[in-house]
């Protein structure tokens, strides 16, 4: 961790988000655990899986 990621953990402790923050902020961790899960165990529509893997650099 560095200098900017504690500051910010400073500011967030004498400042913490609003609790409408709060649900948005855990909505969309939810929403795409729930994605992920759905493609890991092979359970999303074939509308929604890519037609080939991406290419990385090896």
């Amino acid at each position: 961790m560095n200098l900017t990621w504690f500051l910010r953990m400073a500011k967030w402790a004498r400042k913490r988000p609003s609790i409408l923050q709060l649900k948005i902020v855990l909505t969309v961790v939810a929403i795409a655990a729930a994605i992920y899960g759905l493609d890991h165990f092979g359970l999303l529509p074939d509308w929604a899986r890519m037609e080939r893997e991406p290419k990385f650099p090896k």
